[in-house]
């Protein structure tokens, strides 16, 4: 399903300039010689930009093997590297560099006798005429070796490798040499030359950087039948081509369909060109720019009332895709298909149950996933989020399912080992606790801010927990460790053990304070509410104690707003 949307998506951008057709692909190129129409030298030019203060180098869509190219000696047409195009490379190994040269013009002699090119004709005389002891003497000739080389005929606007004779003559060398088991595609139903290896994957993050493979079987255990690598699961030469170009191009740097949470680098596409395209990543994923919310907050709006853009068919389908590195694969963390008003449905549902009283000065009221997903994390950094975490929470989100519960714990963990409630962690666990009563007909609710009138005893208890730390903090000012910092993670899970001992400080910091009289009427007001002090608080409740602390610690700071 996967691979078949990619390629259904290939055929549709495949008409894009930035989309190479089969048996192209974009590729990194430093330099383009130079010459005349009967084969002559004429110079090198350099190919990258300069002007900024990182070299920026073109990428050119030039001729490609639609398999992934192996240590073995295999030539490309019209681009290659100095091993390649001159017989000398910086491997040092001159005699595998000579190979690489004669089956270099090989290649393209044995093509010339099929198509009638005046850019081939001269590049075949100069490739006849070069000598590898004449590399040395081009310019800037330690910084060619090793690059991708192109070549241009002189006072031609083009390069020879654009040459449209060419580019056809190249498709047929290659469906001539087409050879290999042949066997019913997977991906397009039709029986067709079945590819060994497929190309990589790249810019995945943390992957590879020379990139990785979805599909690839490189030991016995993985093997069925006797069949070598990719027989085991056969797809044709064009379409593993058709996938990995697709998902390449939404990969691409600057691309707007792609997004990275924690470890999964994710990619999401519609069945027809739509804007939502480029839009969906934001929605996911929101900035903090003001701007991009307002235009977040604007179209959910629109979901809500069904005042959908004329330009947005609601009913089309949404594919989501999300990956993380594993060695030299890609282990796929979520799979998504929804249409777009499922998904958009979802993601508004997602922010009605993330909304929680706040300054909304400092903070969104549209948190992004990755700042949930780093208050998991010990000391805020990402690579120390739980790993699968950012797929399942992705997951829920996209799905409306419940948000895993090890998102939930980890968040309570992190509250207890940190003594730090903040509105992110606070809003998490709302959301989980509201997602899960809803989801389990609980009639049980999740206030947004402080309510009085919610009787739960873990709620009540984290309340009271705020109002006993303000009057120590009213008595005794400034202090290097509050109760929080001392007696947090006891009171969230055994009260009863803690919270008598709190009531008795208490006293002595109510009567030192300035207002202890109206701090001692609001703690006697939640104790009156409590029957007892439970002996231990199940993990629902644990949320709702930091859920109350967070509301009565808002409410101090905070003029209450209709």
């Amino acid at each position: 399903m996967i691979l078949q949307a990619l390629y259904a998506y290939y055929q549709r951008i495949v008409g894009n300039d930035e989309v190479p057709r089969y048996g192209f692909a974009r590729k990194p190129c430093h330099f383009c010689i130079v010459i005349s129409k009967d084969g002559r030298f004429v110079q090198v030019k350099h190919l990258a930009d300069k002007s900024a203060k990182k070299p920026s180098v073109p990428s050119l869509v030039v001729a490609s093997l639609p398999e992934q190219r192996t240590s073995g000696i295999e030539p490309l047409f019209l681009c290659d590297n100095t091993g390649y195009v001159f017989g000398v490379d910086n491997k040092d190994k001159p005699e595998r560099a000579a190979r690489q040269r004669k089956a270099f013009v090989e290649l393209h002699k044995s093509i010339a006798a099929t198509c009638d090119d005046d850019g081939l004709r001269a590049l075949i005389a100069f490739l006849e005429e070069w000598t590898p002891e004449k590399a040395p003497s081009l310019d800037d000739w330690n910084e060619m070796c090793g690059k991708n080389i192109v070549f241009q005929i002189d006072n031609e606007r083009c390069y020879v490798h654009d040459h449209p004779a060419l580019q056809r003559a190249w498709v047929e060398h290659l469906q001539k040499q087409a050879s290999g088991e042949a066997a019913l595609c997977l991906v397009t139903g039709r029986h067709a030359t079945v590819a060994k290896t497929h190309p990589h994957i790249r810019w995945v993050k943390g992957a590879q950087i020379s990139g990785a493979a979805i599909s690839t079987f490189n030991l016995d255990a993985f093997c069925s039948y006797g069949k070598k690598q990719n027989l085991n699961a056969p797809v044709s030469s064009e379409a593993a081509f058709a996938y990995t170009t697709a998902l390449n191009h939404l990969l691409r740097d600057g691309s707007r369909q792609v997004i990275h949470i924690a470890d999964a680098t994710t990619v999401f596409w519609t069945q027809r060109d739509s804007p939502v395209e480029g839009f969906l990543g934001m929605l996911i994923n929101p900035t903090d720019d003001p701007s991009d919310l307002q235009q977040v907050r604007s179209f959910l709006d629109a979901v809500r009332s069904g005042t959908w853009p004329a330009d947005v068919d609601n009913t089309m389908p949404c594919f989501i895709l999300g990956l993380a590195p594993n060695s030299s694969r890609l282990a796929v963390r979520f799979w998504h298909v929804a249409s777009v008003h499922e998904l958009l449905s979802h993601l508004q549902r997602h922010f009605d149950d993330l909304s929680l009283a706040h300054d909304q000065r400092r903070e969104s009221d549209m948190p992004p996933v990755w700042k949930l997903l780093r208050e998991t994390a010990l000391q805020h950094k990402d690579d120390n989020i739980p790993p699968l975490l950012a797929g399942a929470v992705t997951r829920a989100i996209l799905t409306g399912a419940e948000y895993p519960l090890a998102f939930y714990s980890a968040i309570l963990n992190r509250i207890r080992a940190d003594h730090s409630i903040n509105y992110i962690r606070a809003a998490a666990l709302k959301a989980y606790l509201v997602r899960h009563f809803r989801l389990n007909n609980q009639p049980k609710e999740v206030p947004m801010s402080l309510d009085p009138n919610n009787k739960n005893p873990g709620y009540l208890l984290g309340r009271l927990f705020a109002l006993l730390e303000k009057a120590q903090l009213d008595a005794l000012g400034k202090v290097d460790a509050t109760i929080k910092d001392r007696y947090y993670g006891a009171a969230s899970s055994t009260p009863r053990a803690v919270f008598p001992v709190l009531l008795r400080l208490a006293q002595h910091h109510l009567a030192k304070a300035e207002y202890g009289a109206v701090r001692d009427k609001e703690i006697q007001t939640v104790v009156n509410d409590l029957q007892e002090f439970p002996a231990h608080l199940s993990l629902e409740d644990q949320g709702l104690f930091a859920i109350g602390y967070y509301h009565q610690r808002h409410a101090f700071y905070n003029k209450p707003t209709e």
